[in-house]
């Protein structure tokens, strides 16, 4: 297994199954994990939609300017997600909830987690498969087919997706950070921690809780002590990962 510490020293991992026994794994994924279930990121192809820079489609402002393209946009990516399936990192991740209490902080809008079986998931960037007044963001409700403009809420406002918008602060980020400082074990997977605020969500986990990233480029992650490297697809790093745990 390809590992190494922070100083890119060679390094084998000893998992002591019985301290570790019912302990708080603290997940933190990104778009890596759910690219491997053929689910492209904003980033990809140099970050155009059909021409279109991300400005376009995901802000407040762009929504306001043309909201039938930006309508238009995520209803093509709710039909690719309820197209898509699970990886094996997905259901890895649920897999540890037999030995451990988990909880995946997720910086996906993809439902791929609670299809994988995890019960603890807290999506910091919204969910694809709800909507809200775009007025009134408690006003939420499920959505599977396509919003249309004219659909409204129970406000009178029209819906919009239930997405956390660039240039738009993060509702859920005091909770998730609160959860990284509860963390047992850590771990990082498919993020390139490159997205503020969820990127600093790192600094608020204890120097003393072991902390694996995995991913096949690894992001710089500052400072951080007790830090396990593994260079892998998060497919593989997540198997090999949970097999050392799970036992």
């Amino acid at each position: 297994m390809g590992v190494g510490d922070a100083n890119g020293r060679r390094k084998i991992i000893s998992i002591n199954k019985t301290f570790m026994s019912k302990m708080h794994i603290v997940v933190l994924t990104g778009a890596g994990i759910s690219a491997e279930s053929g689910l492209k990121t904003f980033r990809d192809s140099d970050g155009l939609w059909m021409g279109h820079n991300i400005e376009d489609l995901a802000t407040p402002r762009a929504f306001e300017k043309n909201p039938q393209l930006v309508l238009d946009f995520y209803n093509r990516r709710r039909k690719e997600v309820a197209n898509a399936s699970p990886n094996t990192a997905h259901f890895g991740l649920a897999k540890l909830e037999e030995h451990y209490h988990v909880t995946i902080v997720t910086q996906n809008i993809d439902d791929l987690h609670e299809r994988a079986g995890s019960k603890n998931i807290l999506h910091l960037h919204g969910e694809i498969f709800k909507m809200r007044s775009e007025k009134n963001e408690s006003l939420i409700a499920e959505i599977r087919g396509d919003i249309k403009l004219g659909d409204v809420a129970r406000d009178g406002a029209q819906l919009r997706p239930h997405i956390v918008w660039f240039e738009e602060p993060v509702p859920l980020i005091e909770d998730a950070a609160a959860i990284m400082n509860t963390a047992d074990i850590f771990i990082l997977v498919g993020t390139s921690l490159q997205v503020y605020p969820a990127a600093g969500l790192i600094h608020y986990l204890k120097d003393e809780t072991p902390k694996y990233v995995i991913d096949k480029k690894i992001p710089v992650t500052g400072n951080l002590k007790n830090l396990t490297l593994i260079e892998k697809s998060a497919t593989e790093g997540i198997v090999d990962l949970v097999s050392m745990l799970n036992g």
